[in-house]
Order: C-alpha cells, then structure tokens, then sequence
C-alpha cells in the first residue's frame, strides 16, 4: 500500500492562487441583508443548495426582520417558511432557538466571537466561519463540502482529513488577508468548474496563464 503524496506548501499554495485568479470577483451567493439573516440564512443551507436557501430568504427576511419577531414566532410558522428545504423541521427549531438567545442573551446582536457562535443552536465551524468573514470580515475559512472536496482531490491534505484538519491546513498554507477570498474561490470552483461529478486529472480544470 502507497503512501499518499501530500503537497508541500509551495505546491499547495500554487493550486490556490490559481483557483483565486480563476474567480477574481469571489463572493458569497446567498441572499441576506444584515448579520442576523446571514447567520439564519447560513444555518438553513446545510445539506442545501444555496439556490434553494434564496428561494425563502426574501419572504423569511420580510416576516422576521429581527430576532424578536423569530423568537415569538411559533415553530410551526417557522416551518412554512422554510419547508422547500431539507432538514426543515431541525432547522425551524434551531432558528427559533437561536433567535431566542440572541434576544436574551446577546440584545439582539450577533456575537463576533467564534466560540460564541458555536454555542448557538444549529451553529456549526462552518456556520461561524461564514458569519465572521461575510458579517465581520474577520479572516476566515469555512468548509464546506466544495472546500473539503477541492483540497482532498489535489491531496492539500489527506482523503481522511476532517473539516477542522482541512481549515487549519488552509490557514498554514495561505495569508490571512487571502481566507476569505480563497474560500468563496474554492466555492466557486467545485461549483461551476471541477464539480463532484467529474472525475478527470482535477488540474485539467486550472486555467492559468
């Protein structure tokens, strides 16, 4: 049984600047409009497309501009919203949750503080990377399934890396100030270039010059 080759940082930090100059305007796609419906908006996408998230968001962001109006709406309610999504039922009742301990606990606010977040109902790595680097623009990388993907196929890190592994190899690899762009690019990349479906060498999918 081979070993796996990991690539060394020079080779990693390559691939990254690469996928950056692929997608030099990368952001985030998700529709919200202040930090408190970025969190909720971020903590419906799990398991979901970003696509169908947008679908809900305007209407939920009209019925529930705070965390007050959340906290006070029923579960049941919450689910209407948010039914064309999946794991509705969890996720109604982590935003109820949540929104109810932002009100009591944090006046309303979102917390900037990571393991803050994390303690929130639903709030994940993940979740709070995304919230401090799109609602704070605190450096961050979030990963997500593309960001894991990505960094398992050109073997950044190791095919049994977890999340965490996976993030802190990212920061190791590039310079702060490049977190939250390379995220969005990487994002991007397994979206629209080198999907899960492709199998092929992945650097056919680099384009650089």
């Amino acid at each position: 049984m081979t070993q796996e080759k990991i690539l060394t940082t020079k080779e990693a930090r390559k691939v990254l600047e690469c996928i950056n100059h692929m997608y030099p305007d990368a952001k985030g796609e998700l529709v919200w409009d202040n930090n408190f419906h970025l969190l909720c908006a971020v903590l419906m996408s799990a398991q979901t497309t970003d696509k169908m998230v947008n679908k809900v968001m305007p209407k939920f962001m009209a019925d529930y501009p705070e965390p007050k109006d959340l906290a006070q709406a029923t579960i049941a309610a919450i689910e209407k919203h948010i039914s064309q999504i999946g794991l509705y039922h969890s996720k109604a009742k982590h935003l109820k949750a949540t929104a109810e301990i932002l009100v009591t606990k944090y006046h309303s606010q979102i917390p900037q503080d990571k393991d803050e977040l994390i303690s929130l109902p639903g709030v994940g790595e993940k979740t709070a990377n995304v919230v401090l680097a799109e609602g704070f623009g605190i450096p961050a990388i979030a990963v997500d399934t593309h960001v894991s993907r990505i960094s398992k196929r050109f073997h950044i890190v190791p095919q049994d890396a977890k999340p965490l592994q996976v993030e802190k190899r990212l920061e190791e690899i590039l310079p702060r100030d490049e977190w939250i762009h390379t995220h969005h690019a990487m994002i991007l990349f397994g979206r629209y270039s080198m999907t899960a479906r492709d199998k092929n060498d992945p650097y056919s999918y680099l384009k650089c010059k």
